[in-house]
């Protein structure tokens, strides 16, 4: 690996290299990424002659440091043509972007004047709760509130790679526990038993709670990641696709609920509570009835459904109470102790 660039050739930069801007580094990206000027005029808001004449003092310093330009032309209509030297400069500048706003957001954080609370679809409720608490208060202190659209499935990966401050979602329980949990606060507000969502007649299916261990012999429709994919591997292992009878795959539950409604697949989708419940009977005229049945959980390990709010630890423990951070725990916290849970 290099070491740091001595003082010396810091102090003897060419000056070609000092004279190249973020602004046009990002004029760099944003064309690599849309393929044209003209492409890229239109998404940073500029004239095309504007983005051509960045990429012309650009290609002119690049021939002048390395001996190659960074873009050539390939005629009308096609895609601009980044040369070796041009792609290692986009890496280049990607990374520097990637640093610099990481290193900014670091700051920002640790001053108290940035947050982002993350959270799924279904747990937005207890973000705007919270925040109806301390808008005021984060408005009067000029706090940057963002709330980032969570997948159930990228909970955890969102929280330790620090893309957000505190998340809202769902995860699944056993008596275990999760080792994970260790380096988090939580602020549970449900737990609960999964529920079956189903298109098939109550001939073929009864409304009798279907034991977890009868799953196998269900015509199931799936997600291949995510809340769902976690109870089933806890209770089938890994492998749990191999074992149990999957008529579709889904990326997300709203794509599922058209499926089965649609009656173009006939089977059952395992949600939680409040969906199966909030879902079942409410279809249109013409849609295929769906209702929710029990699950039992007659396996081992057992598995329950929790729904919470999860924060670093450490986060906590290393900004002072009045940080955001920590007033907006406090109003989670205190949001918990006066709201019927979810069920």
């Amino acid at each position: 690996m290099s070491g740091p660039v001595p003082p010396d050739e810091i102090l003897d930069c060419p000056p070609g290299l000092l004279d190249m801007t973020f602004d046009q580094l990002r004029t760099l990206l944003v064309v690599h990424e849309t393929g044209s000027a003209l492409r890229a005029a239109r998404a940073l808001g500029r004239e095309q002659s504007s983005v051509q004449k960045q990429l012309d003092t650009l290609n002119r310093t690049s021939q002048a440091l390395c001996g190659e330009v960074l873009t050539v032309r390939q005629g009308r209509g096609k895609d601009f043509l980044f040369t070796p030297t041009g792609e290692t400069t986009v890496e280049l500048a990607r990374g520097t972007f990637e640093s610099w706003l990481e290193a900014v957001h670091r700051s920002r954080r640790r001053l108290g004047r940035m947050l982002t609370v993350g959270t799924t679809e279904f747990t937005l409720p207890i973000v705007s709760r919270a925040w109806n608490r301390l808008s005021e208060e984060f408005r009067e202190r000029e706090v940057e509130f963002k709330v980032a659209h969570v997948r159930t499935k990228d909970v955890w990966s969102r929280l330790e790679t620090n893309q957000v401050d505190l998340v809202c979602g769902s995860i699944v329980s056993t008596p275990e526990g999760d080792r994970r949990l260790k380096e988090y606060e939580v602020v549970e507000y449900a737990r609960g038993q999964a529920l079956l969502l189903t298109n098939l007649p109550e001939r073929e299916l009864p409304g009798t709670p279907v034991r977890t261990s009868r799953l196998p012999g269900v015509p199931l429709v799936l997600p291949p990641a995510g809340l769902v994919a976690d109870l089933l591997a806890t209770w089938y292992g890994p492998n749990y696709r191999e074992r149990l009878n999957v008529v579709a795959d889904i990326d997300d539950v709203h794509y599922g609920l058209s499926l089965l409604r649609s009656g173009f697949v006939r089977g059952c989708m395992i949600v939680t509570g409040s969906i199966g419940r909030g879902m079942a009977g409410r279809d249109a005229p013409d849609a295929v009835e769906l209702r929710a049945i029990g699950l039992d959980d007659d396996m081992e390990p057992r598995a329950e459904l929790m729904t919470g709010a999860f924060v670093r630890r450490a986060d906590l423990e290393r900004y002072g109470a009045d940080h955001p951070l920590n007033r907006l725990w406090e109003a989670v916290r205190e949001d918990v102790r006066t709201y019927t849970p979810l069920a």
